[in-house]
C-alpha cells in the first residue's frame, strides 16, 4: 500500500472517529437533557389550576420571622419600615413557624405528580400579607432563596386580607394575627393562628404530620360546653346518652377532608403504608367514657385519622414531643403554651366557648396587626 493510500485511510478513519464522537456526544447530551428537564420539573412543579387545588394561605409573618421588622412597624411607623425592608430586599428573612409546613407540603405535592402527573388536585401555598407591593421584592427574593414553590401572592397595602380568601378557594389560612384568624373563621374558612418558636425544629421533609385537638377544633364545641358549663360527670353522661349521635362540624372538619381525600389517592396506588400524609387526633377526652363518640363521629363523615391518642386530661405537650407534627390545631390556649414548651408547632383556633376561660397566651410579639 502505497504512502498516499495509507494516509487517505488514516483520514477516513479518523473522519469515522469524528462521527461516531459526536454521535455518542449528542446521545450523551440529549440524555443529559432529559434528566436535567425531569429534575428540574420535580424540582418546580408547575403551578395547578385553583379550582382543583388545595389552597393554604398563609400571612407573610407566618411564612418567615419578621420579629425585628415588626418592631420596626410598630416604633418608628410604615415608611420607615419599606424602607427599611427595600434597603435589606438582598437579605433573605429568617424562616417562621410555617415554613416545615410548606415544605412538608412540597413533598406531598412531588409524590403526587409523581403517581397523577396530569391532577390538579395538590396543594397550592397564597402568600396573603396585607404588605404594601414595595415589600414585595424582599418576599419575593426570600421564596426563591430557599426554592419554595410558592408563585400567587396577595398583598393589600394595609388592608385587611380576609375578603380575598373566598376568592382564592382557601382552604386553610394560616396567620399571626388573631383578630384576622376570628374574622377568617367567622367567614367559614378554616383558619388559625401562629406563633413564632424559639429554634429551629428538625421535623420529617418526607412525611406531613397534621394533628388535631377534637373538640372546637374538628367537631363543635357542643360537648366543650357541657364540661364547662355542667362539669365532667354531666359531660360523661351527655356523651354516653348521645354516643351514637355525630357531632356538629368544627372549624377544621374541612382540612380533615381535604388530607383524607389526599391520602386516598395513595391508598389507591396501595401506598397506606407509604403515605406522606399521616393525621393524628390528640384529644383530652377519655377513651372509654367520651372516645366513642368522637371516633363514630369521624366515621359518620366519612373521614379517619391514623392515630387517636385519648389522654383523659394529661398535657398533650409530651406525646406531640414524640409525634413531631408539622402543625397541631387547637383551641385552648394553655394547650398550645404547653405543646410549644415542649418543641412543637402549635396554631390556636379561636372557637367555641373555651375561648372565655384560660386567657393566658404565649404570643411572644405584638400581634395585632399582621
Amino acid at each position: 500500500m502505497s504512502e498516499v493510500e495509507m494516509q487517505d485511510g488514516a483520514v477516513n478513519q479518523s473522519e469515522e472517529q469524528v462521527k461516531a464522537g459526536s454521535e455518542n456526544t449528542e446521545t450523551d447530551w440529549e440524555a443529559a437533557r432529559e434528566k436535567f428537564e425531569s429534575l428540574a420539573s420535580a424540582k418546580k412543579l408547575r403551578t395547578p389550576r385553583s379550582q382543583y387545588a388545595i389552597t393554604i394561605a398563609v400571612s407573610s409573618r407566618c411564612l418567615f420571622n419578621m420579629v425585628e421588622e415588626r418592631q420596626i412597624y410598630e416604633e418608628h411607623g410604615l415608611e420607615k419600615y419599606v424602607k427599611h425592608q427595600q434597603e435589606h430586599e438582598e437579605e433573605p428573612l429568617r424562616k417562621g413557624p410555617a415554613f416545615p409546613l410548606v415544605k412538608a407540603l412540597e413533598a406531598v405535592n412531588l409524590r403526587l405528580r409523581e403517581l397523577y402527573p396530569d391532577s390538579d388536585e395538590i396543594f397550592d401555598v397564597v402568600l396573603m400579607t396585607n404588605n404594601h407591593a414595595q415589600v414585595g421584592v424582599r418576599l419575593i427574593n426570600s421564596i426563591n432563596h430557599y426554592g419554595l414553590a410558592i408563585e400567587r401572592f396577595c398583598m393589600t397595602g394595609g388592608k385587611s386580607p380576609i375578603g380575598y380568601l373566598k376568592a382564592y378557594l382557601t382552604n386553610l389560612y394560616l396567620s399571626a394575627d388573631p383578630q384576622k384568624v376570628g374574622e377568617a373563621i367567622e367567614a367559614g374558612i378554616a383558619a388559625a393562628t401562629m406563633f413564632q418558636m424559639k429554634k429551629d425544629l428538625n421535623l420529617s421533609d418526607k412525611q406531613l404530620r397534621v394533628a388535631f385537638d377534637g373538640d372546637a377544633v374538628l367537631f363543635s364545641d357542643e360537648s366543650e360546653k357541657i364540661v364547662k358549663l355542667h362539669g365532667l360527670d354531666t359531660f360523661f353522661e351527655h356523651e354516653k346518652k348521645y354516643e351514637n349521635n355525630p357531632l356538629a362540624k368544627g372549624p377544621l372538619k374541612g382540612f380533615l377532608e381535604v388530607l383524607g381525600k389526599l391520602q386516598k389517592k395513595f391508598h389507591a396506588k396501595d401506598l397506606r403504608c407509604d403515605c406522606p400524609i399521616r393525621t393524628y387526633l390528640v384529644t383530652a377526652r377519655s377513651a372509654a367514657s367520651s372516645g366513642a363518640r368522637a371516633l363514630k363521629t369521624l366515621r359518620s363523615w366519612g373521614l379517619e385519622v391514623d392515630e387517636a391518642l385519648f389522654l383523659a386530661g394529661a398535657p398533650k405537650g409530651p406525646l406531640l414531643e414524640k409525634i413531631r407534627p408539622h402543625i397541631f390545631f387547637d383551641d385552648q390556649m394553655f394547650h398550645i403554651k404547653g405543646a410549644q414548651e415542649m418543641g412543637t408547632i402549635a396554631a390556636h383556633v379561636p372557637y367555641g366557648i373555651g375561648q372565655k376561660y384560660n386567657k393566658g397566651t404565649p404570643i411572644t410579639e405584638n400581634t395585632e396587626k399582621s
